[in-house]
């Protein structure tokens, strides 16, 4: 299904070429040169391999890191070709710089997310929920609550790879529950994630591009609650209310979890202050969050040290215990990821030099209308990965209403739930549960997350229509 959808946007993005030359003439001339066809092709060519990423064994990372390339190497030649030499420098610096905002930004995120994990925080969470003895259909409600509420602060992986590890636990013998319980946690996942600017990859690209403001955001919440109640209501009636079996597992958090804890909501604080009051970039403080962690590691590794035996800092194991250290929890960030997201930056960025989301902003955005395209963006974000949807979206620039960039940010993290390989958290839960949660099966509940989606949208429009006003 991918595929089709990236061969239709690459014949239906000329096609817009030639019919808006009138209004896009110099654009266009770019958009239909061998150096941009090229250019398009690479792109398709590496967002292929991305999405057999499972079936090859390859990084998703690794085809986009060499397309990037490859079409920055066309748009300098082209540019170079009309005597430019200096545009395609200008812009490619203008992408490193966002791009390295976004990545200093996730580091600092994902150190956290780490270090908690490190901590056996998620591990205490997942043993208390499945020896508490509920029934599958409070397991049901408790996983996606629990979905909606981590995904915020957490990214939508991690919350739905923990949440998948219960369900799967105690539905192991329930093959019906297990896929209801799976949809589910990727509904709530996504949906808890869209409200946020720290719960989704898009919603930060849209906070730190200043559309929206940091509290603006949580004007979601209702339309992001809708999207995920609506089918998980409906759904709730295919689960019976007996009780799985009891498993005996315990997990206790480790010394220090609870002061890391602390810690990341003081770095969001942090993050919030130098964006809103000191008109810095939100990356800044989230790094200088990371100094915090840095020194409350230090003072833990120096005390577990002690505990284990050692005062030596270098001497880091006794037996199977190994204390804190930060430098672990860096290692242990998505590197696949931050790398992948560098080249689809510069990938999208690139394909913006020769013109292509301009005429696509212009269809869009112009002939569509604002709320439509922003609904066929999340339509879209099912279909091809969100973030390259999403950084096409901010690259356009199109003028438009805190509400319809609201709108946007809300469908580009809901829309991938359509399907089961529309988000992370679909195609992590499908490798999680291999052979019961599959595309066909979440497909067969496609039309009730389809009518959450709707009912979201107009939600929002309802809700928040004071925000379409300016």
């Amino acid at each position: 299904m991918k595929q089709m959808c990236i061969f239709f946007i690459l014949s239906f993005v000329p096609t817009c070429a030639l019919a808006g030359g009138e209004n896009l003439t110099g654009i266009s001339t770019l958009a239909q040169s061998t150096y941009g066809y090229f250019g398009l092709f690479f792109f398709a060519a590496a967002y292929l391999l991305v999405m057999f990423e499972d079936q090859l064994h390859l990084r998703k990372s690794k085809p986009v890191l060499l397309a990037a390339g490859l079409i920055w190497i066309l748009v300098a030649l082209a540019y170079a070709a009309n005597g430019d030499i200096r545009t395609p420098h200008e812009a490619i610096s203008h992408n490193l710089l966002e791009y390295a905002e976004l990545f200093l930004f996730l580091l600092a995120a994902m150190t956290y997310v780490n270090a908690l994990s490190e901590r056996h925080v998620f591990r205490a969470l997942r043993s208390w929920l499945i020896t508490s003895g509920f029934s599958l259909r409070s397991i049901f409600w408790l996983t996606g609550m629990f979905a909606f509420v981590i995904s915020p602060l957490a990214d939508n992986l991690t919350t739905a790879l923990l949440m998948g590890a219960v369900v799967t636990s105690v539905g192991a013998s329930n093959q019906r529950f297990v896929v209801i319980a799976c949809i589910n946690i990727v509904i709530a996942a996504n949906a808890g994630g869209a409200f946020s600017p720290f719960g989704d990859i898009t919603t930060l690209m849209v906070w730190q591009k200043g559309k929206l403001d940091f509290f603006e955001f949580f004007q979601l919440f209702i339309p992001a609650l809708v999207n995920w109640l609506v089918p998980a209501v409906i759904m709730m009636t295919f689960i019976g209310k007996e009780k799985p079996e009891v498993l005996d597992m315990s997990f206790t958090m480790k010394k220090g979890a609870r002061r890391i804890m602390g810690l990341f909501f003081l770095t969001i604080i942090t993050a919030v202050t130098f964006h809103n009051f000191l008109h810095l970039p939100p990356a800044v403080g989230m790094m200088f969050g990371l100094g915090y962690l840095s020194f409350f590691g230090y003072y833990l590794k120096r005390k577990e040290n002690r505990v284990l035996g050692t005062d030596n800092p270098l001497d880091i194991t006794r037996g199977n215990q190994e204390p804190f250290d930060l430098f672990q929890r860096i290692a242990r960030a998505e590197w696949d990821t931050l790398l992948f997201f560098y080249g689809v930056i510069l990938c999208v960025g690139g394909l913006g030099q020769f013109g292509y989301l301009a005429i696509v902003s212009e269809f869009m955005y112009t002939d569509l209308g604002a709320t439509w395209a922003n609904v066929l963006v999340g339509l879209l974000s099912a279909l091809v990965d969100n973030i390259p949807v999403m950084f096409a979206v901010l690259t356009m620039d199109p003028h438009m209403s805190h509400g319809q960039w609201l709108l946007v940010t809300m469908t580009a993290g809901v829309g991938g739930s359509l399907l089961s390989i529309g988000s992370a958290a679909g195609v992590a839960l499908m490798g999680q549960a291999r052979g019961t949660y599959t595309f066909g099966r979440h497909l067969a509940f496609a039309p009730i997350i389809a009518l959450g989606y709707a009912a979201s949208v107009v939600a929002h429009l309802f809700i928040n229509s004071r925000f379409f006003l300016h």
